[in-house]
């Protein structure tokens, strides 16, 4: 990347924690870099890593510079100070080894580099003696500001930002003689912060802002927050006096607001099992909203939020799940129902919808984010089984008569089109699937390929191929789903020893 002798040194802001607060010139050096290097703890979990991780290319080379401590309590004969400025010295050395070499050395920091920025002790140690520049970036502060949608300063109101490390009896001073404040640091300094803003008769003025701009986001009244729930990437704020009577951020807070302006209901498809699988569009919807409804064993796939209220039902109240939802969203919040693989497919977008349809939730918004199906999963773990004509259909009689059922078997097996079957079997229905076997007999040679995929993209996925005529309907669960193949439908195996399962879009004359 450098021209020079010796490689230049940037130390790049990254802004308070979403990606797209990145700036374009901290994007482009990131993704151009030989060596990027960032702070973590001894876990080895980077949140500048993180952070960066979209605008970092293959090839290139990572230092992880690792705290050696994470508290102040150490054997080191200086101290607590003594080993921090050892590891500072240690990884100004590493980095100034690839310096030498030629190399462009990125140091990765949250918020600001200069500002609490852990970048700055590099700098000290080496800007004296390599080409170095600083992209600023966007501040906790000020990230924390926007998400609260409060001013921090007008006119000539002053601002000071203070660290949580300081002397109770030094914040209270200053919290008392400033117009607005943010204090940084909090963790385990966040009583003693409370107890000053309580002390400089601030407190009731104060905010608590978490993880700002990120998917754990957390904005609440300082007074109210539990101590022992607060990290270190956190923040008190004080914001201007001019608008203290401002109204709360709503969706935060849990306080109703507009609720013409934002209550709706979304219904997200998960996939069939965990993150991989789930779109972005379900993701950033997910991460939005206010509360979530839905089966329990599909909620507990949704990563916990503390600002988010979740709504775990049993599996078979779909219409009393749906109503739920839709009178959270009256009521003004922003509202996910979750299903398992896609929502329109056997879950709960139509039950959704259907309530949806009663005058008394006319006028509540309602969307659906469609989701990887269970079939398509199942089949790509076997090849393309599905990639002719197919019909999807469901053995459960719980809410339709078997003799439907029944018929629209021999109807699919009749046409010749391959079947995605849901719902086989259950605890209290064991017998269908020997009965759609059966049925399938009629009109299909016992040859004809069944693929049989349990808990797919699951712990304990398995997959196995078999024929309709050997198919054991003991094998089959509710886990299960099972494509039975066409007349077109082929086995094949490949030269690497795999088999794979495949249905040609050619149809013969």
């Amino acid at each position: 990347m450098s021209d020079d002798v010796t490689g230049r040194l940037w130390g790049v802001g990254l802004g308070p924690g979403d990606p797209e607060l990145v700036t374009v010139k901290a994007a482009r050096l990131i993704g151009q870099a030989d060596v990027i290097a960032f702070h973590s703890a001894r876990h080895g979990r980077s949140i500048a890593r993180s952070v960066a991780a979209p605008y970092l290319r293959e090839g290139q080379v990572e230092e992880a510079l690792i705290y050696p401590l994470t508290t102040e309590t150490t054997d080191h004969p200086g101290g607590y100070q003594g080993a921090i400025d050892d590891f500072y010295a240690a990884c100004a050395v590493r980095l100034a080894a690839h310096l030498d070499a030629g190399r462009d050395v990125v140091v990765l920091c949250e918020g600001d580099p200069l500002f609490y920025g852990s970048y700055m002790h590099m700098h000290k140690r080496l800007s004296h003696r390599y080409v170095t520049e600083v992209v600023p970036g966007v501040t906790s502060v000020s990230g924390a500001s926007a998400v609260l949608g409060r001013p921090l300063v007008e006119r000539d109101e002053v601002l000071t930002v203070l660290p949580g490390t300081l002397p109770a009896e030094v914040l209270a001073e200053r919290l008392a003689a400033t117009d607005s404040a943010a204090v940084l640091k909090l963790g385990r300094t966040f009583t003693k912060v409370r107890d000053a803003l309580a002390e400089a008769g601030r407190l009731d003025e104060a905010w608590y802002v978490e993880r700002a701009t990120t998917g754990q986001q957390r904005i609440a009244p300082l007074a109210e927050v539990d101590p022992g729930s607060v990290p270190y990437f956190s923040l008190a704020l004080v914001p201007s006096p001019v608008n203290a009577a401002s109204p709360a951020p709503a969706a935060e807070t849990g306080t109703p607001g507009d609720v013409s302006a934002r209550g709706e209901v979304v219904v997200v498809g998960l996939g069939p099992a965990g993150r991989p699988w789930l779109t972005p569009e379900a993701q950033e919807a997910l991460a939005g909203v206010d509360e979530l409804v839905g089966y329990g064993p599909y909620l507990d796939r949704v990563p916990p939020n503390p600002r988010q209220r979740r709504h775990p039902t049993d599996n078979r109240v779909e219409a009393e799940r749906a109503a739920h939802a839709l009178e959270l969203a009256a009521a003004g919040s922003r509202v996910a129902v979750v299903s398992s693989g896609d929502p329109g497919v056997f879950a709960m977008a139509s039950a959704v919808l259907e309530v949806a349809c009663e005058p008394r939730f006319a006028d509540v918004p309602v969307r659906v984010l469609p989701g990887l199906t269970a079939a398509h999963a199942v089949a790509s773990r076997a090849g393309a089984p599905l990639g002719h004509d197919y019909c999807v259909l469901s053995l459960s009689d719980l809410l339709k008569p078997w003799e439907v059922v029944a018929e629209r078997i021999g109807a699919a097996a009749k046409a010749d089109l391959v079947l995605a079957i849901y719902n086989p079997a259950s605890k209290s229905r064991t017998w269908q699937v020997a009965a759609a076997r059966d049925l399938l007999l009629e009109h299909r040679a016992p040859e004809t390929p069944v693929v049989v995929g349990r808990d797919v993209g699951g712990p304990r996925e398995s997959m196995t191929v078999t024929t309709l005529g050997d198919l054991d309907p003991d094998t089959v669960d509710m886990r299960c789903l099972l494509l039975v193949g066409s007349s077109t439908t082929r086995v094949a195996e490949r030269g690497d020893g795999g088999r794979v399962v495949f249905t040609p879009r050619r149809y013969p004359a």
